[in-house]
């Protein structure tokens, strides 16, 4: 990165949004260890970093966005690689809203998910269905007691 002389010593310039970056800028930016970064392109042929002479990729915003929303598939919603690339395969490869892939997939495969969306709750369960998993958990948990 280029760096300007100011008064208060150098500083980093910013690059344009729209600007390639290194892979050392994907994986400082979204926290994923280059070595995965790599290894994802083999699983996610979706994820197509420019290569340059000696093997330098160059990610674009629209690969950085797809990682990210990869990242995201797998940390933060649970995704198994094989559920990811379904999910990705399915939904499509523009991995923008995570989030409502996630929701959408979920409530198309899960009947009760539908069921409490079409009828607005955001817990995602009936309220029966929530009493009787409650009852099972402190019976469960009487149990434990018993065995401990």
């Amino acid at each position: 990165m280029a760096e300007a002389q100011t008064t208060n010593g150098p500083r980093k310039l910013q690059k344009s949004p729209d600007a390639f970056r290194t892979i050392s800028e994907v994986s400082t930016a979204l926290e994923v260890p280059q070595h995965v970064l790599r290894f994802w392109e083999t699983k996610f042929k979706i994820v197509k970093p420019l290569k340059r002479g000696g093997g330098r990729r160059y990610y674009r915003p629209s690969d950085v966005d797809l990682i990210r929303g990869i990242r995201d598939l797998l940390y933060k919603h649970g995704f198994t690689i094989k559920g990811a690339q379904k999910l990705l395969k399915d939904q499509g490869s523009k991995a923008i809203n995570v989030d409502a892939m996630v929701m959408a997939a979920r409530t198309d495969s899960n009947p009760a998910l539908a069921h409490a969306a079409e009828n607005g709750v955001s817990g995602g369960l009936p309220e029966d269905a929530r009493q009787q998993i409650s009852s099972v958990l402190i019976e469960l948990q009487a149990i434990k007691k018993m065995l401990v």
